[in-house]
């Protein structure tokens, strides 16, 4: 809000407001670059293996994977909205896993029902741990390392007392069918969708749509930010701090059960397994996305890109024969210069915006 000036400042008032408000150009926004750098390695790609561009063999389980680990940086997403960070992401993604791998063993419960059964399940463990956080006063960061080892403790010893071979097999109708079928499988008169996108990607997309209207829109969705950028402030301002950072952690173990629910249906199997390699994912693609650690700032559109950027690296250079270790030596490298290039990028607009002021 323009505040008045003084009596006797107003040429200088007049002078500030006649001066041109100089912006970033358009070529410093994160989201641009990703998506310049997601087009041009997967051209990249696709030049030195052709296989890259198969739409059944290659893009569909790329897409299949980028819609999981999409919703995975969403989970953390939030925590980090609110200026916390959940380690235990993985964990949750397979407890939630447990509880629909269980309805549909055990209780013999329809593929909707299973899956809310597992959202459930996963808004309950992530409501906890906001809930410890706010009570103690402690670290989330200490907070969800704990979480994470009992969450693992306790998964393992469930898959063992309650299967035989540590995994829910059952598989309800319409579960291979949404692991293998994809939307141009689905036609409405016609419109079909692409052979490329799996079914899968209609959770990763009404995630995304669900969170950009929360944080865009919605009064909630601003006193989370609110509460990451300054929490003292936020607080002394009348916002429910400690409500918000149980909301952030409850939305955060949903999205992480959801996660777990896709990986189970992408491997065709409920085991204890799901989630290990979450943790590393869910900072890479809200990260690069433009989400802030400390809090206050989020980019859900961002989150996709970066996640995206991520999973065409990794299946570019695994088609061009790169073993796991130097593949991860090569992800790390391609991961700096692109933060490097972003930070280096917005530097220089900003000593050009200054010089022109």
């Amino acid at each position: 809000m323009p505040v008045a000036p003084p009596d006797g400042d107003t040429n200088t008032a007049e002078a500030t407001a006649s001066r041109p408000v100089h912006r970033l150009p358009f070529w410093v926004n994160q989201r641009l670059g990703l998506l310049v750098l997601i087009v041009s390695l997967s051209a990249l790609f696709g030049v030195l293996r052709p296989a890259f561009l198969d739409e059944r063999l290659v893009l569909f389980p790329l897409l299949r994977d980028i819609s999981t680990l999409t919703v995975v940086a969403l989970a953390q997403m939030v925590v980090l909205s609110v200026g916390h960070m959940n380690l235990a992401v993985g964990r949750m993604a397979a407890f939630g896993a447990l509880f629909a791998g269980f309805g549909y063993d055990r209780l013999g419960l329809p593929l909707p029902l299973g899956l809310l059964l597992c959202l459930f399940a996963g808004a309950a463990i992530g409501a906890l741990t906001g809930w410890i956080i706010t009570r103690t006063g402690v670290s989330s960061f200490v907070v969800t390392l704990a979480m994470d080892f009992a969450l693992l403790g306790l998964v393992s010893l469930l898959y063992s007392a309650l299967t035989e071979n540590a995994a829910f097999t059952t598989k309800p109708s319409g579960l291979a069918e949404l692991r293998s079928y994809s939307l141009a499988d689905i036609c409405v008169g016609p419109v079909c969708g692409s052979p490329a996108v799996p079914q899968l990607a209609q959770f990763t997309v009404l995630a995304l749509l669900g969170l950009g209207f929360l944080y865009a829109c919605t009064r909630i969705g601003r006193e989370l930010l609110l509460t990451g950028a300054n929490p003292a402030a936020a607080e002394l301002s009348g916002i429910p701090t400690g409500r918000r950072v149980i909301l952030a952690h409850t939305l955060s173990g949903l999205l992480a059960a959801l996660a777990g629910f896709m990986a189970a249906v992408s491997t065709g199997t409920f085991r204890a397994s799901i989630g290990d390699d979450f943790m590393l994912p869910s900072f890479l693609g809200a990260v690069l996305g433009g989400t802030l650690l400390t809090g206050g700032v989020v980019s859900v559109l961002g989150v996709l890109l970066g996640t995206s950027l991520v999973g065409v690296i990794r299946k570019g250079l695994d088609l061009l024969g790169v073993g796991l270790e130097s593949l991860n030596i090569y992800l790390g490298c391609v991961l700096l210069l692109a933060l490097s290039a972003d930070r280096v990028r917005t530097v220089l607009s900003y000593r050009k915006v200054v010089r022109s002021t």
